[in-house]
């Protein structure tokens, strides 16, 4: 019987009980990263009334977090990727203990409190770089290369469900209990997220050392990506397309100052793109995978664009909400199918260095971009800035297209070369 007329299980990769835990814990974490988030936001544009401080929460996370990730990958495929994703789990559990003292402090003064929260995040910069290797590379072993692409599906639709919950946590806690109501909440999802995930019963394969370096294991991850023109033109897209087409940064500023709908609206707005995403993440749970890839991924990230240049344009809360959800809906699209090429098409025993690759893209594109958002929102207005990023964007899909008709041409992905035609 062909694989194509086999029954499709969308459940198959959440039968098997260690991938469960992982999928809890990533909920958890993911919760209470998104409640940090919104809360941190907002604590420092209220502090600073500068969206510039914005983009440079960004920067103190995107620099540790960039600058260690090809060691972290380097770690997560020389040694065992459960203790490592432990570890870096724990230090995030240190980090919120952090920003929740921070909050108890009797009369902080503004600047001092600006500054230690810009430490604690740096730390969690470096947390998250070493995590982010460990952890994915960790979920393709505990399940069938088979299941790859229902795994990152149902992966993706966690945490789409958690980016959900997550911002709207945390502006309600924050409009109507305080900081530290929110901080509280963030402690006990990471803690939860750490027991979880330490309930894996899992060792990862011992992996040959072999000869090469420290050097050119740190570059192998690089070479490979290099050599992998659909890989490659995948990460690039969304590296441009957040860096340019990004707004969660500035949405403090929109909540604040152009839609006036206060710390509650700001949880409502966070939320929007990720409501998109789940909605999506249910129908491909439920499907096949993609058979025209490339193109599927290409006008995903087109439409990203175009969202964002009719959010930035909005005037009007319900439009702007439809915008952010249209964007985490098209968005979810090209995550899966990007996740899905990184984890079909890579050798188990360079997952983590490529994972690090993969990492620093985000990353840069991520934090890089609130940092970008900071910047351009200060010089040219913060809806100007929004406008401009998503034309952009559409501009690097439409050049991405033109330069690598590998990944225009890429239909399903499978186990070895991409299936072109």
């Amino acid at each position: 019987m062909r694989a194509a007329d086999t029954p499709h299980d969308p459940y198959a990769a959440l039968r098997i009980p260690n991938y469960r835990r992982y999928i809890f814990s990533l909920l958890a974490l993911t919760l209470a990263v998104q409640v940090q988030g919104v809360v941190v936001a907002w604590q420092m544009y209220d502090l600073t009334h500068d969206p510039l401080s914005l983009g440079l929460i960004g920067l103190a996370e995107a620099l540790p977090f960039i600058g260690s990730a090809l060691f972290a990958g380097h770690v997560a495929d020389r040694h065992d990727r459960r203790r490592l994703t432990l570890a870096s789990i724990g230090v995030l559990v240190l980090c919120s203990l952090a920003l929740l003292a921070l909050t108890l402090r009797p009369h902080p003064v503004a600047a001092e409190q600006v500054r230690l929260m810009y430490g604690v995040i740096f730390v969690s910069g470096f947390a998250r770089s070493f995590l982010q290797p460990a952890r994915t590379a960790l979920g393709a072993e505990l399940i069938p290369r088979a299941l790859y692409a229902s795994a990152v599906t149902w992966r993706s639709l966690v945490w789409q469900i958690a980016a959900v919950a997550g911002p709207a946590l945390g502006g309600l806690l924050y409009g109507f209990s305080g900081a530290t109501s929110a901080y509280s909440l963030d402690v006990v999802l990471i803690t939860t997220a750490l027991v979880s995930f330490a309930l894996i019963r899992h060792v990862s394969p011992v992996r040959a050392r072999g000869t090469e370096s420290m050097a050119e294991s740190l570059a192998s991850g690089v070479r490979f990506v290099w050599a992998q023109p659909v890989i490659l033109g995948a990460l690039t897209l969304d590296l441009f397309s957040v860096l340019f087409g990004g707004a969660v940064a500035l949405l403090p500023v929109f909540a604040a100052e152009i839609l006036h709908v206060g710390p509650q609206g700001l949880g409502l707005l966070r939320a929007a793109p990720a409501v998109g995403a789940v909605l999506v993440s249910l129908s491909l749970a439920h499907r096949r995978p993609f058979r025209r890839a490339g193109p599927t991924l290409l006008w995903a990230v087109a439409l990203f664009g175009l969202a964002m240049i009719g959010f930035g344009l909005s005037r009007n809360v319900y439009l702007s909400v439809f915008f952010l959800a249209f964007s985490g809906a098209v968005d979810m699209v090209s995550v899966v199918v990007r996740s899905t090429l990184l984890q079909v098409f890579t050798p188990e025993y360079l997952l983590g260095r490529v994972s690090s690759v993969n990492a620093i893209f985000i990353g840069s594109s991520n934090e890089i971009g609130a940092i970008e958002s900071g910047v351009t929102a200060k010089l040219l207005g913060t809806a100007t800035s929004v406008v401009v990023g998503g034309v952009l964007t559409v501009a690097v899909v439409a050049l991405t297209a033109l330069r690598l008709p590998p990944l225009r041409r890429l239909r399903t992905i499978e186990a070895g070369p991409a299936a072109a035609g």
